[in-house]
């Protein structure tokens, strides 16, 4: 697994980069707020419910949610699966919202 930064990241996406960001957080909390990534929960990947996902096995899957914890273990999770490039964005969106001043 690989980890990456909010500002890192924020750079790609303002570069227009094609990039495929997942947020493994819950439904509300994509509702509350979110930057655009596709939501799959975290415990759907626990689940092995990864079918959306099988498509992207050698794609570069950027992983996120609150503060890194959860998608850390959902990238150790793809990670068993067979994807093979699976990244975590670090301090998740409480780093995203606090570097955007929110």
């Amino acid at each position: 697994m690989n980890n990456i930064t909010v500002e890192e990241l924020k750079k790609r996406m303002d570069a227009g980069e094609k990039l495929h960001i997942i947020d493994v957080r819950e439904p509300n909390e994509y509702a509350e707020f979110n930057i655009g990534g596709q939501l799959i929960p975290l415990g759907k990947i626990a689940g092995m419910q990864t079918e959306e996902l099988d498509d992207l096995k050698g794609e570069e899957l950027i992983l996120h949610c609150k503060a890194g914890s959860r998608s850390a273990q959902a990238c150790m999770i793809l990670e068993q699966l067979g994807f093979t490039n699976v990244v975590n964005v670090t301090g998740g969106m409480m780093a995203w919202q606090k570097m955007m001043g929110q």
